[in-house]
């Protein structure tokens, strides 16, 4: 699946039925076997905590999964793209988390806490008029998604637009309601969606066109968007994407905050990494940590895509370190 930096999944574990996350969350073998992990060494064994901390990928093995607004090329007008413009500019990873809490953890509605954020950033104070009319703004069927729906809406209406926000479902639904004008904007995943389009236009066995690049992938992401329809705004510096966590007990006993730190301090036999059945398999979990840092666990504990199983293994100390998604409410400081 997609993620970054840190996780929205939120206590329920909302983000995992996103299926968004490229490199965990598709379907795949059960993941018991390992790919020639050859773990050696002590290792670190898990430590228990309340706080989970993600560690930086400071060898950029993720793809830039930027939140950007998808906008109908009919639609695109000036004033609709500054305005989503707006909120992008707002909008970083730990302010993502935040408002993932706030909904996933305070139980607060998706529009509750859009409004809440978009007072205390003042999104419509230079909002730009537009010509008006109404514009649909889509939204996946996870809260996250939802709650940038709203954050569209607000800034939108300030512009002079009349808004609804209308739940769609996932990518294979309102993409194709985003390409014929159905609906008009989108929040978006910047290299998620570039490779989805990408292999609409090119096929299912096209080269990725995202990277660890922001700007080579919203490079690729808008020439793909053109052949369909779809204008991308500004990416936010908010991310949405595979990241990995241990607890800050974890963290602090062993004395790591990165996943280069995790390769040369805890590969061996007493560290267990936890994700989803494909994780092993797959090239951003536990293959992609074997060829890009050289971590070796000496063992893969099979659980959820970055959801409540994963989490609540990492804080009772039963995995040393677990898929998480980066933008994920339970990683916000309590």
């Amino acid at each position: 699946m997609l993620a970054r930096t840190r996780i929205a999944l939120g206590a329920v574990g909302t983000l995992a039925a996103a299926g968004f996350l490229a490199g965990c969350g598709e379907a795949g073998s059960s993941g018991t076997d390992a790919p020639q992990a050859g773990a050696s060494g002590a290792g670190c064994a898990p430590v228990a905590g309340e706080q989970l901390v993600v560690l930086d990928d400071d060898q950029s093995l993720q793809n830039t999964d930027n939140i950007v607004p998808a906008v109908n090329a009919q639609a695109a007008q000036p004033e609709v793209l500054g305005a989503l413009d707006t909120v992008s500019a707002a909008l970083d990873t730990e302010q993502l988390i935040q408002l993932n809490r706030a909904v996933d953890v305070d139980r607060k509605t998706p529009q509750a806490a859009a409004e809440e954020f978009a007072t205390a950033q003042s999104l419509t104070d230079a909002i730009a008029a537009g010509p008006g009319g109404e514009l649909i703004v889509g939204a996946a069927n996870f809260s996250e998604s939802q709650t940038l729906g709203e954050l569209y809406r607000i800034v939108l209406t300030a512009a002079g637009y009349d808004v609804t926000v209308q739940q769609i479902g996932n990518r294979e639904l309102y993409e194709p309601a985003l390409e014929s004008g159905e609906i008009q904007v989108v929040p978006e995943y910047a290299a998620t969606m570039a490779d989805f389009i990408n292999n609409k236009v090119e096929g299912e066995n096209a080269p990725a066109i995202s990277s660890s690049d922001l700007d080579e992938t919203m490079t690729g992401l808008r020439q793909v968007g053109e052949q369909v329809g779809i204008v991308f705004g500004e990416p936010s510096a908010a991310q949405n994407q595979n990241a990995f966590a241990v607890t800050s007990e974890f963290a602090d006993e062993y004395g790591v905050r990165t996943l280069s730190e995790l390769a040369e301090k805890c590969s061996g036999t007493a560290t267990i990494l936890g994700g989803p059945p494909e994780c092993p398999q797959r090239s951003k979990c536990q293959q992609g940590l074997i060829e890009v840092y050289d971590f070796r666990a000496g063992e893969f504990s099979s659980l959820d895509a970055g959801g409540p199983q994963t989490k609540t293994a990492l804080t009772t100390g039963v995995i040393s370190v677990g898929l998480v998604f980066s933008s994920d409410g339970a990683l916000a400081a309590g």
